[in-house]
C-alpha cells in the first residue's frame, strides 16, 4: 500500500521501520529538530533519523494548517496516513484527505488514558494491563473509533521505560497486521469509544517527581515505576540534598512481630537486596535502584557501601508546602 508516515519520537520507531519493509512510505513526517545535548545543537527525531538511513523524503511542518503542507499531501495520494505518537493535530482537510482514512495506533486502551502520557498514568494508577488501540482518527483527542486494540498484562515492578519497550512493538504489530487486512479489501469493522468510561493522561510534569513518604508504599511504588526514567522519582534527605529513585519499586507489608517505623525510616534490605523504606500506613517500600546526585543509578548494596546508615535511622527531610513549591 502506498501510505504516509506521522511519529516523532523512539515508541514510533518500530512502526515505521516495520511498516517500511511492506508497504511504499511515500514520505515521513515529523516533528522539526529541536536544540539537545550539551552543545544545544540541533536534532532531528528519532523518526527522522530512522527515515533518513532508508532514504525516506522527511517533512518537518510546524503546522498541517498551512495550505502548502495540505497541498503537498493531497498531491502526494496516499491510500492512508498511519500517525504514531507524531505531536501534531491533523485537521479536518488533512484527515479528509486518504480514501482509507487516518489510523493512529495509541499506546492504551482506550477509551482509557486518551492523551499525552498514557503509558505513565497507566503504572501510575496500578492498572494490571493496557495495550495498543488503533483507531479511525477524527479531529478530537483520542476521539475515533477503535479498529483494532492489543492487550497486555503488566507485570509486577514494570517500569515505564520497559512498558514503553513493549508497546512500541506491540504498535508495529498492530498496525502491520491492520494493513494486510486493508490490503486484502477485509472490511473492518469499528467500535465506537464508549464516553463514560474516558479518563485523560494529562502531561507529566517536573512537579509530580517528589515523593512524600507518609504515603503508602503501593501508591509510591507505582509512582516510583511510572516516572522511571523520566522524569524521575526523588526525596529530600535529612542531612540535606536529593536521592533519586529508580524501579523496580514494590509495596510490602511489615512483619507482623516488627515494630512498624514512622514514614521516612530506613529499614535495611530484602531478600532480593532492595532497599526498604517506611512509609504510611505502616508499609514499606522496596527500591531496586538508586541514584544520588551526579552519579549513575546503582543497586542499593553499592549505594550503601560507605554510607553508615543504620536499620531505624531517619533519612526523610519531610517538606512543607513552600519547599515544595521551591523544589
Amino acid at each position: 500500500m502506498q501510505l504516509i508516515f506521522m511519529g516523532s519520537p523512539d515508541f514510533a520507531v518500530p512502526s515505521l521501520e516495520r511498516l517500511a519493509d511492506r508497504h511504499e512510505v511515500l514520505a515521513v513526517y515529523t516533528q522539526p529538530p529541536r536544540p539537545a545535548g550539551r552543545g544545544m545543537a540541533e536534532r532531528p527525531t528519532p523518526v527522522a533519523a530512522a527515515a533518513k538511513l532508508r532514504g525516506l523524503p522527511v517533512h518537518w511542518p510546524n503546522s498541517l494548517r498551512d495550505p502548502d503542507v495540505q497541498a503537498r499531501l493531497a498531491a502526494a495520494r496516499p491510500a492512508v496516513i498511519i500517525v504514531v505518537a507524531y505531536g501534531l493535530l491533523l485537521p479536518q482537510a488533512v484527515l479528509d484527505l486518504p480514501p482509507l482514512g487516518c489510523i493512529n495506533a495509541h499506546a492504551s486502551l482506550l477509551p482509557r488514558w486518551r492523551g499525552a502520557a498514557p503509558i505513565q498514568r497507566a503504572l501510575e494508577a496500578g492498572d494490571d494491563k493496557t495495550g495498543i488501540c488503533a483507531m479511525q482518527m477524527e479531529a478530537g483527542l483520542d476521539t475515533g473509533p477503535v479498529l483494532d486494540c492489543q492487550q497486555l498484562q503488566i507485570p509486577a515492578g514494570m517500569t515505564a521505560g520497559q512498558l514503553h519497550d513493549r508497546l512500541a512493538e506491540m504498535a508495529a504489530d498492530c498496525l502491520e497486521a491492520l494493513l494486510d487486512r486493508l490490503q486484502a479489501g477485509e472490511l473492518l469493522s469499528v467500535r465506537p469509544q464508549p464516553e463514560d468510561q474516558v479518563l485523560y493522561a494529562a502531561k507529566i510534569s517536573n512537579a509530580e517527581s517528589e515523593l512524600m513518604l507518609d504515603q503508602p508504599a503501593a501508591i509510591l511504588a507505582c509512582k516510583i515505576n511510572a516516572f522511571d526514567p523520566v522524569p524521575g522519582s526523588w526525596v529530600r534527605l535529612a542531612g540535606g540534598g536529593r536521592l533519586k529513585l529508580a524501579g523496580p519499586a514494590f509495596a510490602q507489608t511489615a512483619r507482623p512481630d516488627a515494630k512498624p517505623l514512622p514514614p521516612g525510616h530506613f529499614i535495611g534490605l530484602d531478600g532480593a537486596g532492595n532497599m526498604l523504606i517506611s512509609c504510611g500506613e505502616a508499609s514499606q517500600l522496596s527500591i531496586g535502584q538508586l541514584q544520588p546526585p551526579g552519579k549513575k543509578p546503582m543497586s542499593a548494596k553499592a549505594f550503601l557501601n560507605g554510607r553508615n546508615w543504620q536499620p531505624g535511622q531517619l533519612i526523610w527531610a519531610r517538606a512543607d508546602a513552600t519547599d515544595r513549591q521551591d523544589g
